[in-house]
């Protein structure tokens, strides 16, 4: 009974240790697994066997893409402006066996080796290129800092630039070029405005004076159209009274009386001289001649 007390303890400890050397790898994690102190076999996602006291778990790697998040760095331009930059590194560990034994302390040699590509970079920059040219010192960097943590098992994928401070008076200097760009802009709007509106205005005038001249010139030819009209339908009128005039062949007495007539017509009207056509002078002594006769009798 007592020589089974310490089997049973033994057969305890060995599946204790036997499940303590069992290790399942989660997704996008890998591990470094040393025999004997050297660099074994790297474990990826799965369940896996750990031979108890000869082989270790060196190191567990991420290989999630990862954010460092540097603070500002000192950096002075081309035309001599020290400015504050910081910067965001986007990496993913590619190889975990370079990770682990390629370089000490990985982080603290990113953030170094982006501090001097900065200035490298900067320095060879003037204050408005570096304002305007983000997108150019992104590329650089991330090809540089790429390049120079390709031993380490490292890819950078990006490089930001977060925030870029030039000194206080810069910054003043600045937004005072900026409103005074902004009243510019203004102004060469406002006077854009008035001058369009002058053209407009004008060609509106322009457009109502030719229509009030064509509307005349219309009512010109309506009047010219309706006179030509009128006088066309009196000499119709006319022609038309000669020629029944001419079909019924009239006497040479009604003639002169129709002549008469028309003398009377004349005499009525505001005319100061008359004169009587010798037909005329004919008529008027025969009806003087018949009106004595008749008051003879």
């Amino acid at each position: 009974m007592n020589s089974m007390i310490p089997a049973a303890i033994l057969l305890l400890v060995v599946i204790f240790i036997a499940v303590r050397c069992i290790r399942i790898v989660q997704q996008a994690r890998a591990y470094v697994i040393e025999f004997l102190g050297a660099y074994k076999t790297t474990w990826n996602v799965g369940i896996h066997f750990k031979l108890p006291f000869v082989e270790r778990i060196a190191k567990v790697v991420s290989l999630k893409e990862q954010v460092a998040d540097f603070p500002p760095q000192p950096v002075i331009t081309k035309d001599n402006v020290t400015m504050q930059i910081d910067t965001v590194v986007y990496f993913q560990i590619t190889d975990p066996r370079l990770y682990t034994y390629g370089i000490e302390q990985p982080m603290l040699a990113i953030e170094n080796l982006s501090a001097t590509t900065l200035r490298n970079i900067i320095g060879d920059l003037e204050l408005d290129q570096c304002l305007t040219s983000r997108d150019i010192i992104n590329s650089k960097m991330r090809s540089i800092l790429d390049e120079a943590t390709d031993p380490w098992g490292i890819k950078v994928n990006r490089v930001e630039l977060k925030n870029i401070l030039p000194p206080k008076e810069i910054q003043n200097a600045m937004e005072k070029q900026m409103k005074a760009e902004r009243e510019r802009r203004e102004s060469i709007l406002r006077a854009e405005g008035e001058k369009r509106a002058a053209i407009l205005e004008a060609e509106g005038e322009k457009e109502s004076a030719i229509l009030r001249a064509d509307a005349k010139k219309q009512q010109q030819i309506l009047e010219a159209e309706g006179q030509a009209e009128a006088i066309l339908k009196v000499q119709t009128a006319t022609a038309e009274g000669i020629r029944l005039i001419n079909e019924a062949a009239p006497s040479e007495a009604v003639i002169k009386l129709k002549a008469m007539e028309a003398f009377a017509s004349a005499a009525n009207g505001q005319a100061t001289k008359i004169i009587i056509p010798s037909e005329i002078q004919s008529v008027a002594g025969l009806a003087a001649g018949l009106m004595e006769s008749v008051k003879e009798k």
